[in-house]
């Protein structure tokens, strides 16, 4: 948005600047050169390491098969109408993550600060696992893989080298003996202390992993959408290529079927466990990147009249199918490393940085030309971070060039802006990669980011746009008939008509005003109820300052929402009722469909006058200081 020319008469003798010279200095926003970018960008945002790492060992955790009961649920209640919702939004606007939330309902602008809080957490933390897998990638280039041995200066005395010693009788072995991959992972990589009291030191080679990470990071997004969707097309579709390799190979070994059979075998009466409803709820919001604001940011640089809604309903179908497949090529190797080691499948499962830096790197060193297969492992687990992590610093520079354009929307702006970012989110990520780095990430990772932040903007943000928006013309006779209503999931209906031509399924409507709403707040509260405070391998117990600034962290995105609404009540003039009628109008300038526009003029013949015009200056003037 540009700012109107200095008129005469104007304070300081401003003398007025032509408009096309103003529109010279300001770039164009961009948008993407074709569908299959935005297809592809959406697809790497939401593809990443948990389809990989957590998504089978809940699986198998939860019930096998019986597990996709509630992930079915929950993916058509809540996944499917909330990634909808925020990618339509986005397109319908034109907007990133805070200013979309700013035109359709001021009131709830905190929903996008709160989601871009959580993105800068994401992008600090998120991008250390890839300074893990380039590590370990650089390390696959020896003769001999260098975790497969205990003949290194890292191993210690209580290091058993299991693919020699399985034959000898568990009564032989040390007290506390540990594998030469933990002590890898463990000893070399991360160099691990006592606690997070004890940081240590920075371990430079995993610090110039990190600065390599974001280098090429810098260089995917530094020219927006047009660099961006480029480097998609090779970002988001490698990494398929890999898992297929890694599917065919694994269900080629031997122990492969009784690894599948293990991963998929229901188990019905796990279903009456109310925390596998809960990992099934938690596991849509972490995969399909919601409530984050990248969907929006996404969307926003769609052509208005794209059909998103059939782009939504395909990649999330091809998220989850991802997680499903992904877990055959996962447990068909874990069978494989059961079966050498002739231990139950049950002690060699485990998930996030666990199955993917010891319990994966352990059975590659089982195989023929084990580094190659390493190899082609960590390039799977760079490239599918890789785009996640870069779209996420997208979506975070998008919602701030957007806030501020007559700053950022200049020739070279954008680029120093995310060289600001990346240089800013290195060195706090630098915390990470210490000797006690390790503490410090988990804190982010079940905290920061954690399903109990997304379940709470989730919530706002249904109720923002069923039940609130575009609700004005109401609030003027009877301010419970928003509350009562529903009538803004039917105007948003309009406005994704207007786009795409047609209205979606109903279904989706009635999840936006009642399911998803009722779901996410019950698996908020038993979130709640049922927190057990972060333990790091299930033994470190954290110090209580610890906990103290992970709950920090993790209210600090919460609390931007009715924060913000508080602050935006107060600064806006007049009496309550016009307040809230100004607070929920949105902007004039925004796409109206037709039969809105017939009724919006047939009102302004009657007199009434649109409020949302003052809210906007008012909402300008706070974010364009």
């Amino acid at each position: 948005m540009t700012r109107a020319v200095a008129k005469e008469g104007e304070p300081n003798g401003a003398t007025a600047v032509p408009e096309e010279i103003k529109k010279e200095e300001m770039e164009e926003r961009g948008q993407w050169s074709s569908k299959m970018e935005f297809v592809l960008s959406v697809a790497g945002e939401i593809i990443g390491l948990g389809n990989v790492w957590r998504f089978p060992y809940l699986c198998y955790k939860n019930g096998g098969g019986a597990f996709l009961i509630p992930y079915l649920i929950f993916l058509f209640t809540c996944g499917i109408p909330l990634f909808f919702l925020e990618t339509a939004l986005g397109q319908y606007t034109s907007q990133g993550g805070v200013t979309a939330w700013r035109k359709i309902c001021p009131i709830f602008e905190g929903i996008g600060y709160a989601s871009q809080v959580i993105e800068c957490y994401l992008n600090i933390y998120y991008i250390i696992i890839l300074s893990w897998a380039l590590f370990y990638l650089f390390s696959s280039f020896t003769t001999v893989l260098p975790w497969a041995s205990c003949n290194n200066p890292w191993n210690s005395d209580l290091c058993v080298d299991i693919l020699n010693s399985s034959r000898l009788d568990n009564r032989t072995l040390p007290a506390n003996a540990t594998s030469p991959m933990i002590e890898f992972w463990e000893k070399r990589v991360l160099g691990l202390t006592d606690g997070i009291h004890k940081l240590g030191t920075v371990r430079w080679e995993l610090a110039l992993c990190l600065l390599l990470a974001w280098i090429i990071c810098y260089f995917c997004i530094w020219k927006g959408v047009k660099s961006t969707g480029k480097v998609v097309y090779f970002t988001a579709t490698f990494p398929y290529v890999m898992l297929i390799i890694l599917l065919v190979r694994g269900v080629t070994l031997p122990g492969a079927t009784e690894g599948i059979v293990f991963y998929l075998k229901p188990d019905i009466s796990r279903l009456a466990d109310p925390q596998v409803w809960m990992d099934a709820g938690t596991q849509i919001f972490f995969s399909y990147a919601i409530c984050q604001g990248c969907l929006t940011a996404l969307g926003s640089y769609n052509k208005y009249t794209n059909n998103c809604y059939r782009d939504c309903i395909m990649l999330c179908f091809l998220n989850s199918a991802t997680s499903f497949i992904a877990g055959f090529a996962i447990f068909s190797v874990l069978g494989f490393m059961a079966r050498e080691q002739a231990v139950p499948i049950a002690e060699v499962a485990e998930s996030g940085p666990g199955l993917a830096f010891i319990a994966y790197p352990m059975a590659v060193t089982m195989m023929p030309v084990s580094q190659l297969w390493s190899c082609l492992f960590f390039l799977m687990l760079i490239f599918l971070g890789l785009d996640s992590q870069f779209v996420c610093v997208e979506s975070m520079v998008t919602a701030v060039i957007d806030m501020f354009p007559g700053v950022f929307r200049k020739k070279g702006r954008r680029e120093l802006l995310i060289l600001a970012v990346a240089v800013i989110c290195y060195l706090l990520g630098l915390l990470l990669v210490t000797e006690g780095g390790m503490y410090i990430f988990q804190l982010f990772d079940y905290y920061a980011a954690s399903g109990t932040c997304l379940l709470f903007l989730a919530i706002f943000e249904v109720i923002c746009v069923g039940w609130v928006y575009g609700n004005n013309n109401d609030l003027t006779s009877d301010f419970v008939s928003v509350l009562t209503g529903g009538q803004g999931a039917n105007r948003f209906y309009d406005n994704i008509e207007d786009m795409i031509g047609f209205r979606p399924w109903p279904l989706i409507k009635i999840c936006w005003l009642v399911f998803t709403p009722g779901l996410c707040l019950a698996v908020f509260l038993f979130s709640l109820i049922k927190y057990t405070p972060l333990k790091y391998n299930n033994s470190y117990v954290y110090p209580p300052w610890g906990y103290v600034v992970g709950w920090l962290m993790a209210l600090s995105s919460m609390v931007c929402i009715p924060l913000y609404a508080i602050f935006i009540l107060l600064k806006t003039k007049g009496p309550l009722k016009q307040r809230l009628t100004q607070l929920i109008s949105p902007a004039e300038d925004l796409p109206q469909p037709k039969k809105h526009m017939a009724g919006l003029s047939e009102l302004k013949r009657k007199g009434w006058s649109p409020p949302a015009q003052e809210v906007l200056s008012i909402t300008e003037r706070e974010t364009h200081f």
